[in-house]
């Protein structure tokens, strides 16, 4: 727990079939009528009205408390009073945030257990998140960076150079890049970086005590720079992943059906591991890293959808920021005058949710 900003400034298994669902392309994913894509498209629309709801309690609900008409009257009309200032420098900035890593946490984990076919995997499995970490020991122990803003782009380099090595390492002799591969050498170069990034921070306190409160994982002290800071690199791993939705598809059904539909597996793999990198490094080195998000949400909404990744990834994009901004907001009422880091909130409401969702589903492989 820790003091806030504002108070110092004075797969999933297929879904059980629908009648509208009955009829399958043997070529593509399951076919679905007017009336279900109907369904489906008004629950985009309830949960997007939900973000939209939690956005506004996130700029209203604080560790300061404002009534509701005076947050919307700065809202609107910003006149440099310290309502205002609240408002405008620290309540939105972090609400826009907190949906941007909100969605990019969960259509990154999406996309992993999509590209693994496997429906445990997060974006964390091919080394992004400690690649992020990594980047953020060296800047903080060899560097002497002190601010978010500065260590941002150490992160972001640290979560590239993972991705990279852990594809080469996947693709390495004659084979193709398998998921399986991929997870494996994943799961080889976080250990690599784990035991790194301990043996410096060890080795210099200072640097510990500093890291501590990135690694947790929060939405405080970030302001419009760290906003504009991650939004292109997000933009770009949205573009990416929501164009290779269509080929995911055909991919469920295994590599050699794939390339019979006309799917370039090695491109799809590489385009996949770059989309994550750029959504799950933007979004780890803004906030630090955020658990559950990535491995929950995808399981939310093929329970609602089913397994098409294009509505799989529509909905784990609306969820996703909802489930990070909403247990934000939970983490500023509970804590005040202080806060509780959200690392820690969805860790306590994405963990008993994932359980839920396990006992509910049998989960099987993708």
């Amino acid at each position: 727990m820790s003091l806030s900003v504002e108070s110092r400034v004075v797969s999933g298994q297929q879904a059980e079939e629908d009648p509208v669902d009955k009829a399958v392309d043997p070529a593509g994913p399951p076919r679905i009528g007017r009336v279900g894509t109907a369904y489906r498209g008004l629950g985009l629309v309830l949960a997007l009205a939900a973000l939209v709801l939690v956005g506004l309690l996130s700029v209203w609900v604080g560790t300061r408390g404002i009534p509701f008409t005076a947050t919307w009257n700065a809202l609107w009309n910003p006149d440099g009073s310290e309502t205002s200032v609240i408002i405008h420098d620290y309540r939105i900035p972090r609400t826009l945030l907190g949906i941007l890593v909100g969605t990019a946490l969960g259509l990154a984990g999406a996309l992993m257990q999509a590209l693994t076919r496997n429906p445990l995997a997060d974006p964390g499995m091919l080394g992004v998140n400690l690649g992020a970490s990594a980047g953020v020991v060296v800047a903080i122990a060899f560097f002497g960076v002190a601010a978010p803003i500065g260590y941002v782009w150490f992160a972001l380099a640290g979560a590239a150079a993972a991705s990279v090595g852990v594809y080469l390492l996947g693709s390495s002799g004659r084979k193709l890049a398998s998921p399986e591969r991929l997870v494996v050498a994943g799961a080889a170069l976080t250990a690599v970086l784990y035991a790194f990034n301990w043996a410096v921070l060890l080795l210099d306190p200072r640097a510990f005590d500093q890291f501590r409160f990135w690694t947790v994982g929060s939405l405080a002290g970030r302001y419009d720079d760290i906003v504009l800071m991650a939004l292109p690199f997000i933009v770009v791993g949205l573009v990416v992943a929501l164009v290779l939705a269509p080929s995911l598809n055909a991919l469920a059904m295994g590599d050699q059906v794939g390339r019979a539909l006309g799917v370039n597996v090695g491109l799809t793999r590489a385009l996949g591991a770059v989309a994550v990198m750029l959504l799950c490094g933007a979004a780890t080195a803004a906030a630090g890293p955020i658990g559950f998000i990535g491995l929950a949400v995808p399981h939310i909404a093929r329970f609602v959808v089913g397994p098409d990744q294009r509505w799989v990834f529509a909905y784990s994009m609306l969820i996703a920021p909802v489930l990070l901004v909403g247990s934000d907001v939970v983490g500023r009422v509970l804590g005040a005058p202080g806060e509780v880091q959200v690392g820690i909130v969805t860790a306590f409401i994405g963990a008993p949710l994932f359980i839920t969702l396990c006992r509910r589903r049998k989960l099987v492989m993708l």
